[in-house]
């Protein structure tokens, strides 16, 4: 959440940040709401203070064996009016306050790029030449159900459109590359491992970002006002709410593997086919709590960290920075990484790593303290996915498809899966 204090001391460099970012510009609002909740408050302490006297002076009165004259009993009532009245007014304006500040976005940081969509976001570098296949290859929706590894007839009929199963060596490949992202992640990288809810509170989604803004696209129990993780980031944000971290604690890495839930509203039409965007998938999350001065240097180090997965599995892939009106909701600045799919022929999102400043510790109210009796900061928050399955599910199988059908598996993989090919059903022998 953007601090009013911000929006007080340099209005213009918000009013700028929006309209890079493509929101209305709040900013006359915000100052006009905020003026009238200071000016109420300082009315009511003024006439509180009025009635502290009074009441003072109808206390000496009393004291002295004089009953208080009427109109001084008067005008403690009225005063006392006024003060309810004003309280209620500040109170009023300070929860619209508090819902217009929950609905901005975070302020790009000053070197994000500026522009409106996706085709202003700056390709930083790229990794290895996009796999060619030298046969006619296929796409993973066509090749997966010829492996009998991944089935949509079956996903839809369980749940409806863009779900999807996966069985045997499919169901397997995945669990793997769970197992070994969080492996490596916790072993080289020095992350330690969470599990999580899949559920949790509405004041979490607010904390991380998602509410109020998009519960259109998040899954909601209205009896028990629970709401489906789209992410791990959500409740790992919510680890510290309203918490101040001791000395010496961070920088603290976490990393966790959750089922995400998407209604993937704002999606309708795109990428429908295979399992490119869907409604439920597994992601790997790494998350990060550090100090301010350090968020810079660790948003570079996060993304070396789901690089060095693209690196291991053999993809090619490319580093983009995103412009501000490409970033998400909480973010100052992010980097996507994009792997290269031979069988649908084009590049696909597998990571997004964003440095959040302190956006996320204001609306959950996180807090450190950097020395011993120091007066407690808030934190810088990063994420970054280790990264989403689906689409690192089919740059494999549609990178390594053989000419016969088959798949062959990255080799940092076959410990876990314990094949080193996936290999098409065969038929049943005749009369058999």
């Amino acid at each position: 959440m953007i601090a009013i204090e911000q929006v007080r001391r340099d209005p213009e460099a918000v009013r700028r940040a929006m309209q890079a970012r493509g929101e209305p510009d709040p900013v006359g609002e915000l100052l006009e709401l905020d003026a009238a909740w200071r000016r109420d408050r300082t009315q009511a302490d003024e006439i509180r203070n009025r009635r502290n006297q009074v009441n003072r002076e109808i206390g000496h009165a009393r004291s002295a064996g004089q009953p208080p004259a009427p109109e001084v009993i008067e005008e403690m009532r009225s005063l006392g009016r006024q003060v309810a009245q004003l309280e209620a007014s500040a109170q009023a304006g300070e929860e619209r306050l508090r819902e217009l500040l929950l609905g901005l976005p975070n302020l790009p940081l000053a070197e994000v790029p500026v522009g409106s969509d996706s085709d202003s976001n700056r390709i930083l570098r790229q990794q290895g030449q996009p796999a060619e296949l030298d046969f006619p290859g296929l796409p993973h929706w066509e090749l997966g159900e010829r492996l009998g590894i991944i089935d949509f007839q079956r996903g839809a009929k369980l749940s409806g459109s863009r779900f999807y199963t996966t069985s045997g060596a499919g169901a397997r490949l995945e669990r793997a590359l769970i197992s070994w992202m969080l492996d490596l992640h916790t072993a080289e990288h020095g992350y330690t491992e969470l599990a999580l809810p899949a559920v949790v509170r509405r004041d979490v989604m607010e904390g991380s970002g998602n509410l109020p803004k998009f519960a259109d696209n998040l899954y909601h129990d209205a009896d028990d006002d629970l709401w489906l993780i789209p992410t791990a980031e959500v409740p790992i944000t919510n680890l510290y709410r309203d918490e101040i971290i001791p000395p010496g604690r961070l920088p603290l890495y976490y990393v966790a593997q959750t089922p995400c839930f998407r209604r993937e509203k704002a999606a309708a039409g795109r990428d429908t086919r295979g399992i490119k965007r869907v409604h439920q998938f597994n992601k790997v999350e790494m998350y990060q709590f550090v100090e301010p001065e350090s968020s810079a240097a660790e948003l570079e180090r996060l993304l070396g960290h789901a690089e060095e997965i693209c690196r291991r599995l053999g993809f090619s892939w490319r580093v983009l920075e995103l412009c501000t009106g490409d970033m998400g909701f909480a973010a100052a600045k992010t980097y996507d990484i994009e792997v290269w799919a031979a069988g649908c022929r084009e590049w696909l999102e597998v990571s997004s790593c964003s440095n959040c400043t302190d956006f996320q510790a204001r609306r959950a109210n996180i807090r450190y303290r950097p020395e011993p009796g120091g007066r407690p900061r808030l934190p810088h928050t990063l994420n970054g996915s280790g990264l989403a399955l689906p689409r690192v599910m089919i740059a494999i199988i549609e990178n390594n498809q053989q000419p016969d059908g088959s798949v062959i598996i990255p080799e940092v993989l076959r410990p876990y899966t314990g094949f080193d090919r996936i290999t098409p059903p065969q038929p049943p022998a005749p009369g058999g």
